[in-house]
């Protein structure tokens, strides 16, 4: 019954993007991992409406070289198992042209070695391991990695004045990169780790680690997950008394985070891509078009697929619709205006940026601060 409902979501979610890009004109087929089910469905969800909206505007435009861009959708559940079939259809069955990738590390990387092997971009929209793009020339990624993303937050202590700091890591790519990245910041930046605490994905109940946290009384934590849990951790971290900052990621960046932690998510910062108090014009347009397609605020996730799709649309006018190596250089050797930011890509196809700072003021993310630091948050490249 769960395999029937999945492949029922996903048929669904296909045919609506179908319709959306008229397929009698679809000749350019763009294929679009996501999670549309399971534990990441929410996420999913957002990826999902902002690649819609990029194809559609740029359907509406003319689309490319007098070609509509039909989206090819595939759920991947986040997991690495369904990302491999999903990807060698997209190769073989749909013969996609280019491909985005808007899921979690795990079933990205699973899935590049796929497309660099055919050589088809593959553009990554916040998925952070470093190892997606050692996978080959063919992939590209529009967000901040992991371990940059990591060395960004020990910054946020320093900024705020803090030393003692405790982590509490998930145990996963994602929560593994950035704690890499922050541990190898942090004595650069005189940060003290008093200690690091590790938890499950499905961990929702943290009453021992919490006692722990409290008895290292900490100035502050910094702490990586998800929305589902990253809500009851923060939640059970403040009704224990902890009131010191607590510093999250762009795997907060989702009013599911307010909604599961309530009360308890005021205050709470997060480094992420998106700024919803800016006033550059390509981050205001995405939010305002955003809001109009979907009747919701947009997201991390929204906003960084929104930009993924957008980057493989505009490579594909360089080429004419052509893919392969032509498409790969026309991508690598493109600037462009977006709403997580301006973006270049280095010779490893990482882009250097400033990291957002959020913090969570009357049931809302507000900005708080941006971190610039072209030494710290300088991405690998190839000689490194």
């Amino acid at each position: 019954m769960k395999f029937r409902t999945a492949r029922f979501s996903l048929m669904t979610v296909a045919a609506a993007v179908a319709l959306s890009t008229s397929p009698a004109w679809a000749q350019l087929k763009m294929g679009f991992n996501v999670p549309l089910t399971g534990f990441a469905a929410a996420d999913g969800k957002s990826a999902l409406e902002g690649a819609k909206l990029a194809v559609e505007q740029a359907n509406a435009k003319g689309g490319v070289a007098g070609q509509k861009i039909e989206l090819v959708v595939y759920d991947d559940q986040a997991v690495a198992k369904e990302a491999v079939p999903s990807a060698t259809k997209m190769v073989e069955k749909d013969q996609v042209v280019v491909a985005v990738s808007g899921s979690y590390s795990g079933s990205t990387r699973a899935a590049a070695s796929i497309f660099q092997n055919a050589k088809i971009p593959y553009v990554v929209a916040y998925a952070i391991h470093p190892d997606i793009t050692l996978a080959g020339d063919y992939m590209f990624r529009v967000s901040s990695m992991g371990e940059v993303q990591g060395r960004g937050g020990a910054k946020l202590v320093q900024n705020l004045g803090k030393k003692r700091t405790v982590l509490i890591t998930v145990k996963n790519d994602f929560g593994q990169a950035l704690a890499a990245g922050f541990k190898d910041a942090a004595p650069k930046l005189g940060i003290n780790i008093v200690n690091e605490y590790e938890y499950a994905m499905p961990d929702r109940q943290f009453g021992a680690l919490v006692s722990k946290v409290k008895s290292d009384n900490p100035e502050v934590i910094y702490a990586s997950g998800y929305f589902f849990n990253a809500g009851p951790l923060v939640s059970q971290l403040r009704a224990a008394g902890i009131t010191v900052p607590i510093i999250g990621q762009e795997g907060y960046d989702s009013d599911k985070f307010i909604e599961i932690a309530g009360a308890a998510s005021e205050g709470t910062l997060i480094t992420t891509s998106l700024d919803r108090d800016s006033t550059e014009p390509a981050t205001k347009a995405f939010l305002a078009d955003y809001r109009k397609a979907t009747n919701a605020g947009a997201d991390m996730v929204a906003a960084s697929s929104y930009t993924a799709v957008s980057v493989a649309i505009e490579g594909l006018k360089k080429t004419g619709g052509k893919g392969g190596a032509a498409l790969r250089d026309a991508i690598a050797a493109g600037n462009y205006d977006t709403p997580i930011g301006k973006l270049a890509f280095n010779d490893l196809h990482e882009v250097k940026k400033d990291i957002q700072v959020q913090i969570v003021k009357d049931k809302a993310f507000r900005r708080h601060s941006v971190i610039s630091d072209p030494v710290l948050l300088a991405p690998p490249t190839k000689a490194k």
